[in-house]
């Protein structure tokens, strides 16, 4: 466990929010919307924080929770989340600790220890420890400064990752009396929101959400070809760095791992059905700072902090703007660039829908799903800013488009499909709606094959109409139609039929339609189309040999120690101590991120760093 060095007592509780920050976290200033949020929870209101990843969340509990009296609580949902941030926290001085199933008996009696005598100023726990018989009124003997409940999404049915012990989280006022609560996510729609106040019993909590917009990610969306050269091509700059890689099943994320490492790239799988151990070693892997792309369901990601992730790629359409917008959340918490595909394909879309008619789920909750999933549609197909599509999603407008995704690098190009979209859509309607995309298309062509013989196709009038079109174009409309709810999916074969309402206007000629020219874009134009460049590029010959001399002396560090070395210092931090070079332990004191503890542990190894490189 790494050791902690006592707060400075001028820094104990009572301390102001302004002087923790700058002894304590090495900062000058909040940024954004922190200093509201440590205010309101300073005066004693509950609160609701929406925060973009990357955007300060902790410090919005952390500060308030070293200034007020008593121990800050924080539940959270995720081991790995609760252990990173113990270990950044110790880092800092601040006597951190989590409760979790994995303690060790020996640590889980120091902490108990600590617990006792009043030693911890944070303590991380699960939902599902804190409801268990006895746990909060037994912490509840200590005083407590503020309540935090992380990740707070997981409270709400309505979000993607449900958790029911959030649902008992409403009885802590009852428990701790007059403590203040402060509830954070990263993203929650106005449904979700409503939803998280009224399951924790906090229908006076203010509400204060910050931008959803990411500058530093380029967005870009492209229809599945060739799925293991398009994720390739967009990993391929990325190949020193951190990726992850989404995939909507266990089997997909070991056959895309696999695929990946034969070309390669560092690659693993993660998902559920892997064992603990398994799971850990990968875990560990990644928190370490080596390079490597994880390919993985959506169980891995949720309270990730490494920072330096430099692409998400999504090989299959999450089912919401609220996923989509969490799950590429975990690139570019550094702030620095970073890049995100999304791969879609109208099977994904019809299917998706034939799913959701299908679930058991009440009317209500049905229709907002259908919501979020034709926004979700909508997304994938726009031909404006996807910024601006994205962020509309949640309410805020973006006045301009946004300059960082693929449609404002690359506008997309449209033409006049009412007359294709009506040839697919009287192919639906005269091969009696029995038939998928591939044979639907070779009516279209006009190729002779056994299916179509066999059902005498050859004979009907739009056999052949679409001759001067590849499969792919076709393929494209078809997909484009699905989008627009005009061709429903049935059954598990992919059989594609005409929802009439929505077909009906195009057929008849009512209603005019503009299509996407579809040249399926090679995913890797989305990467090389940034032109930002991270903090590290920017060093020169000299910097750089400082920087990368900084970066194996916090390897070996954090490999003695045994915690990621972003906990010691980020990237960001040791490029601007490279550019800067600082020849004393003063002057490194003034860099932003070095705190009064990392320069009482770290000073003089970094000035002994500088001097021998």
């Amino acid at each position: 466990m790494t050791p902690v060095d006592t707060l400075d007592a001028s820094l104990g509780h009572g301390a102001t929010p302004d002087a923790v920050l700058n002894r304590v976290f090495g900062f000058a200033s909040f940024r954004g919307q922190q200093q509201d949020v440590i205010d309101a929870v300073m005066a004693g209101d509950d609160v609701l924080v929406i925060m973009p990843t990357g955007g300060g969340k902790s410090l919005c509990y952390q500060v308030p929770a070293l200034c007020r009296p008593g121990m800050g609580l924080v539940i959270s949902p995720l081991i790995a989340l609760m252990d990173d941030q113990v270990a950044a926290l110790r880092q800092l001085g601040v006597n951190a600790a989590a409760l979790h199933s994995e303690l060790d008996p020996d640590r889980l009696e120091q902490v108990r220890g600590d617990l006792r005598d009043g030693r911890l100023d944070i303590l991380y726990i699960s939902p599902e420890r804190l409801v268990s018989p006895g746990t909060a009124r037994w912490l509840a003997r200590n005083p407590v400064s503020v309540l935090a409940i992380d990740e707070a999404h997981c409270v709400s049915a309505w979000g993607h990752e449900f958790r029911p012990e959030y649902r008992a989280l409403a009885d802590l006022p009852s428990i701790f009396p007059g403590v203040p609560r402060i509830a954070l996510t990263a993203t929650a729609d106005s449904r979700t929101q409503d939803d998280i106040l009224q399951a924790l019993g906090m229908p006076e909590a203010r509400r204060l959400t910050s931008s959803f917009h990411r500058p530093n990610l380029f967005l870009a969306a492209s229809p599945k070809g060739s799925e293991t050269r398009q994720v390739q091509d967009a990993l391929e700059r990325h190949k020193e760095d951190a990726s992850i890689v989404y995939c909507g099943s266990r089997n997909r994320t070991e056959r895309m791992a696999k695929s990946l490492r034969e070309r390669g790239f560092n690659a693993l799988p993660f998902h559920a059905g892997l064992s603990s151990q398994e799971k850990h070693a990968t875990l560990m892997r990644f928190r370490s700072g080596e390079p490597m792309v994880i390919v993985a369901t959506v169980a891995f990601g949720m309270g990730i902090d490494r920072p330096d992730v430099r692409c998400v790629v999504h090989l299959d359409m999450p089912a919401s703007p609220e996923a989509y917008y969490q799950q590429i959340g975990r690139a570019g918490r550094d702030g620095e660039p970073a890049d995100t595909l999304l791969l879609y394909g109208g099977e994904d879309m019809a299917r998706a829908r034939y799913w959701l008619e299908q679930s058991s789920a009440p009317d209500t909750e049905k229709r907002v799903m259908q919501a979020r999933l034709e926004s979700m549609i909508a997304l994938t197909e726009t031909v404006g800013c996807r910024t601006q599509a994205l962020l509309a999603c949640f309410g805020e407008a973006l006045d301009t488009p946004c300059g960082h995704c693929d449609n404002c690098r690359s506008p997309a190009e449209t033409f006049d499909g009412t007359e294709a979209a009506q040839k697919v859509l009287s192919a639906i309607y005269r091969t009696g709606q029995r038939f998928g995309a591939v044979h639907l298309t070779t009516v279209l062509r006009g190729k002779l094959t056994e299916a179509i013989e066999r059902h005498a196709h050859q004979h009907l009038t739009v056999f052949g109409v679409g001759r001067e079109h590849s499969e792919q174009w076709w393929r494209g409309v078809i997909r484009q139609l699905i989008a627009r709810g005009a061709i429903r999916m049935s059954g598990d074969h992919g059989t594609l039929g005409l929802d009439v309402d929505a077909a009906r206007p195009i057929l008849r000629g009512e209603e005019k339609l503009r299509l996407r020219v579809d040249p399926l874009k090679a995913a890797a134009s989305a990467g090389r189309s940034l032109p930002a460049s991270t903090v590290i590029d920017s060093l020169d010959d000299e910097e750089r040999k400082r920087f990368e001399a900084l970066r194996r002396w916090r390897r070996d560090e954090a490999r003695e120690q045994e915690i990621p070395p972003y906990v010691i210092f980020h990237d960001a931090v040791l490029s601007e101590i490279a550019r800067e070079n600082p020849e004393s332990v003063e002057e490194l004191s003034v860099i932003k991120g070095v705190g009064s503890s990392k320069l009482k542990r770290y000073g003089d190894a970094v000035i002994a760093v500088l001097e021998e490189t």
